[in-house]
Formats: structure tokens, C-alpha cells, sequence
């Protein structure tokens, strides 16, 4: 095992911050399976307590993002995700996002996984639709260019993430490594709508977007959600060609009406397969307000929309239309097409 992680826990300890030069070649060390899971954890508990920095978090993941299995997406791709972590058990909004963004001709890379904080996550809820989340990655371009959407599992584009897993399960608690995921998509997509678990990191994420040349983002946190809420204020921070702005985004201002977050509360797979599916076929209330709430400021960073009040406009015509349907129909054939010919 090597020794070199050494020396930038040591720089830790004395309270610096590492240069985001030094964070990617810390965490190129933990992914290339080159640092002992002491060294590991020390160096995730120094950044935890102090607080991670935007360079340590722009270094980390451009290590990660140099050893992920990616594919090709065509230009204007964009992902919606979130971080997880915020225990709130609700349905799942990102991944009925995706199919109402896709249905409004934006093609939409979902960076995702199995339930990790929550009980269904967006591989579990797309495996209860019938999705094959387990494509072979050589296909998965294929797949995106015909069904205009797509899901990317984290642990198949990630698997040097592996040689961290021992250690995160042993510390117990949130890491850098949380944050890291929505800001490595495998698709290399340039636009984004990323939740997180609070809001204080809505503001690190968004410049950390920026040092990585992103064109367009919104990082969210809404009512202690990592997506954007119905039941109050949301907070946003938002990139747009090197410009970073915080606001707030009210669900009024999108020409919806408030629900308590228990108004989403959500169940098992199937559960919240059979939720999902019926908001793409046009079930009302606050699981498809939420959804509409999410597309339109997709679309807006996606340069559909020029508000929210006309975004959600146009995510109301996906699903009025049968299109946002017609993409979760598409992904289900494709993926499920592409398997039986493997």
C-alpha cells in the first residue's frame, strides 16, 4: 500500500485545506485501491468536520470523473438527480422528471442508483416499470438516441468507487463522497438540475460546476428535500455561462398550489411505480405538481423555457400529450430490446 496519502492528511490535521490539484490526487490514490481504509477514513473524517472546501470537491471529482465508464450523449443532454440523503421517504420526483423532459425533446442522461437513504430509488422504482437499468454500457448511447432518455446505474459507471465502500459503511456518517455522485455523470452532460440534502450546499455545488465548465445548472434544496418542493420556499443556486446567483423559487411562482411534503410521502417499488406511471398518464395532485414544479426549471436550464411559469406549461403539454408516457414506453422497449439481442 502506498504511503502518499500521508502527507495530505497530515496537511489536514494542521487545519489546511488541500488545492484542488491535491484533492484529485488524494482521492485518484482512494480509487485506485492505493490507500488503506485507515488513511481513507481519516481523510474523509478531516474534510467532514471541518467542512469541504470547492476545490476539495472540484479535485475529487475530477478523479473520479477520469476513471468512470462514460458514454456519449448528444449536445444539450441534461441530468436531473439528487444527492439522496434526506430521509424524507417520498416518491420518486427525478426520475418522473425525466420522462417529462424527455417528452418536451430534451434528451435526459439519468445518473442514478438503488435506494441508498430512502426506500425506492430510481434504479428500483425504473426496475418496477419494467426498465432494464442493466443494459450493456456499450448500448446505453444507443439506447438515449432512441427512447430519448436514458438510465446510467452509478456502480456499473463508478466501480473504482468500490475500494471506498468498506470505509463509508464503517464511518456511519455523510462524506464528501454524498456529493460527489450527481456531479460525475457518466454522460459527461454539460447541463443539469441537481437536488441536495441541504441547503447550505446549494452554493459549493453550483461553483464547483462552474470550475468544471459547466454551461447551465440549478442546485436545489426545498423544505428538507433534495428537489424542488411544493409545500414552501425553495432554495436555488443557479449557473449560466460562468454566472452564479442564489434566489428563492416559491411553488406560486410556477402557477402551483401548495401541499405538505406528506402529500408525496411514498412506499415500495411498486408503490411508486404505479404513482409514477399514473402522473405520466395524468393523474392530479401533489406528486404531479411537484413533478411539474422540477420539469420546468429542468427546462429552463435545458433553454426550453424562459420561466417557470412556461415551463411548466410545456410540462403539462408532455403529459397531456402522451409524450412523457410515451418516453417511459420507449425507454422500456429499448432497454428491454436491447438485452434480449446481448
Amino acid at each position: 500500500m502506498s504511503a502518499n496519502l500521508k502527507p495530505l492528511i497530515a496537511l489536514l490535521a494542521a487545519g489546511e485545506t488541500l488545492t484542488d490539484e491535491r484533492a484529485e490526487m488524494a482521492f485518484d490514490l482512494i480509487m485506485s485501491g492505493e490507500a488503506t481504509p485507515a488513511q481513507i477514513g481519516a481523510l474523509l473524517m478531516a474534510m467532514r468536520l471541518r467542512g469541504e472546501t470547492v476545490a476539495e470537491i472540484t479535485g475529487a471529482v475530477r478523479a473520479m470523473r477520469a476513471r468512470m465508464t462514460a458514454i456519449e450523449a448528444p449536445a444539450g443532454a441534461i441530468d436531473v438527480c439528487g444527492t439522496g440523503g434526506d430521509g424524507a421517504g417520498t416518491l420518486n420526483v427525478s426520475s418522473a422528471v425525466t420522462f417529462v423532459v424527455a417528452g418536451c425533446g430534451v434528451p435526459v442522461a439519468k445518473h442514478g442508483n438503488r435506494a441508498l437513504s430512502s426506500r425506492t430509488g430510481g434504479a428500483d422504482v425504473l426496475t418496477a416499470l419494467g426498465v432494464n437499468v442493466e443494459a450493456p454500457i456499450e448500448s446505453l448511447s444507443d439506447i438515449l438516441t432512441k427512447a430519448g432518455c436514458v438510465f446510467l446505474f452509478a456502480p456499473r459507471h463508478h466501480p473504482s468507487m468500490r475500494h471506498a465502500a468498506g470505509p463509508r459503511v464503517e464511518l456511519g456518517t455523510r462524506t464528501i463522497f454524498n456529493l460527489l455522485g450527481p456531479l460525475a455523470n457518466p454522460a459527461r452532460v454539460r447541463r443539469q438540475l441537481t437536488g441536495v440534502y441541504a441547503a447550505a450546499w446549494t452554493r459549493p455545488m453550483a461553483e464547483t460546476l462552474a470550475a468544471l465548465g459547466h454551461e447551465a445548472a440549478w442546485i436545489v434544496h426545498g423544505m428538507g428535500l433534495d428537489e424542488l418542493s411544493v409545500a414552501g420556499p425553495n432554495q436555488v443556486t443557479a449557473l449560466h455561462d460562468g454566472t452564479i446567483r442564489s434566489f428563492v423559487v416559491h411553488p406560486e411562482d410556477a402557477g402551483l398550489s401548495r401541499a405538505p411534503v406528506a402529500a408525496i410521502q411514498g412506499g415500495d417499488a411498486a408503490f411508486n411505480a404505479a404513482a409514477l406511471e399514473a402522473v405520466l398518464q395524468g393523474a392530479a395532485g401533489a406528486y404531479r405538481d411537484t413533478v411539474l414544479l422540477n420539469a420546468a426549471a429542468a427546462l429552463i436550464i435545458a433553454a426550453r423555457a424562459k420561466d417557470l411559469g412556461e415551463g411548466v406549461s410545456l410540462a403539462e403539454r408532455s403529459i397531456a400529450s402522451g409524450a412523457a408516457h410515451a418516453a417511459l414506453q420507449g425507454l422500456r422497449r429499448v432497454s428491454l430490446l436491447t438485452a434480449s439481442c446481448a
